[in-house]
């Protein structure tokens, strides 16, 4: 399993519950954390409760060319560091995080995870598989998917795709254009063709609240009817979803409060860190 991580400061709390809710549901699991700053003295600190309690986790810094090699994103990355492409307004480093994740996958397989993924139960079963991020009120069908959470095979024809798409209309000036938006494009086209053996998951797999409704999670009951809402949420949650995306970018600085479904996902699903933190903090 893979997971980018972009600088040592910005891995706290909320990605350390996301590691220990991986290894609760993958006891036997390889983490590698792909991050320059988390390979090093500091990030290793981070990750000594995970190690000292026998899970297999390791940070490494990224070797773009290597990762790049021998794929359609080899000569993007050698027009980026030329100046012949140009980074846009999109921070870079946002963008390679795109692309490397998908390098990754399709060199060695496995699994992707964004750092802000709780993970609920094992993805044992799991085989090439995307999860969509909304579905059409309508038809029912998927209307956007999203690369926060990814699982593929070594060599992945689908995988391969992406890192065409991304060579062929990289635009650095567009939120999403080369992440979310790009797989949509892609799997819109190869959908229904052969050769492509992969499944699209439901909202509810990965993506069970949409971002613009995640804080709805980290808040309290407000009164007898919302913490009824509530305890029908969390049960829905944990029946139906693999994993939660907590959207970082909306939520960071909500905090979780006490009666809330994340309190309670938190109390069921983390224990190697919080036990760590709970007795650092005593």
């Amino acid at each position: 399993m893979t997971l980018i991580s972009p600088t040592v400061d910005s891995f706290g709390e909320r990605e350390s519950f996301a590691v220990d809710s991986l290894f609760r549901s993958h006891r036997n699991a390889c983490l590698v954390i792909v991050s320059n700053s988390m390979d090093s003295e500091q990030g290793r600190a981070l990750l000594k409760p995970f190690i000292d309690n026998q899970f297999r986790v390791t940070a490494v810094k990224p070797d773009f060319a290597a990762a790049f090699k021998n794929t359609p994103a080899e000569t993007w990355f050698r027009d980026l560091k030329s100046g012949r492409v140009r980074p846009g307004d999109v921070p870079v480093a946002q963008n390679l995080s795109n692309l490397l994740r998908l390098a990754l996958l399709y060199k060695f397989g496995g699994i992707y995870l964004d750092t802000d993924v709780v993970v609920l139960r094992s993805f044992n079963g799991l085989r090439n598989c995307i999860g969509a991020q909304t579905v059409d009120a309508v038809t029912g069908n998927w209307s956007r998917l999203n690369n926060a959470v990814l699982i593929f095979d070594r060599n992945h024809p689908l995988v391969y795709r992406f890192i065409e798409e991304f060579a062929r209309t990289f635009d650095g000036s567009k939120w999403g254009h080369n992440g979310p938006y790009l797989v949509s494009r892609v799997v819109e086209r190869v959908i229904g063709d052969s050769g492509f053996n992969f499944t699209v998951m439901p909202p509810a797999a990965f993506y069970p609240v949409d971002w613009s409704r995640i804080a709805a999670l980290f808040h309290g009951p407000r009164g007898r009817v919302h913490a009824r809402w509530l305890r029908k949420k969390l049960e829905q949650i944990k029946k139906e979803s693999f994993a939660v995306h907590l959207w970082n970018r909306q939520s960071r600085d909500v905090k979780i409060e006490d009666g809330s479904v994340m309190s309670r996902i938190r109390m069921e699903y983390c224990s190697t860190f919080c036990n760590s933190s709970s007795s650092s903090s005593s």
